[in-house]
């Protein structure tokens, strides 16, 4: 499984809806933390497979589900489960953090 890129708000949604682990990553390439971020989401991607769908928002391309979503700064992560936000994480944090919110949702 590859990083979803949100190229309209629908890939979100659909992802969302399917009703399994989302961790959508708000952030923008201008952003630095949000670059160096990247990485850690490859990694988790292909640690987790198609346990765990992972889709990168540009909150410049896409500002609607960034406001939705209620981000204030970036990158914010915020992992759905079963359709609704369970957590959100804002700033960059070590990859640890991420595997420990996901493994919570996943047991």
């Amino acid at each position: 499984m590859a990083i979803k890129h949100a190229e309209t708000p629908e890939v979100l949604r659909e992802a969302v809806e399917g009703g399994g682990i989302v961790l959508a990553d708000y952030g923008a390439a201008w952003c630095p933390p949000c670059r160096n971020l990247l990485p850690i989401l490859e990694d988790l991607d292909r640690d987790y497979g198609d346990a765990v769908t992972v889709v990168k928002i540009d909150c410049d391309e896409l500002p609607e589900l960034a406001e939705e979503a209620g981000v204030m700064s970036m990158p914010t992560v915020i992992v759905y489960k079963g359709g609704e936000p369970v957590e959100k994480l804002v700033g960059l944090s070590p990859k640890s953090v991420y595997t420990g919110v996901l493994s919570r949702h996943l047991a």
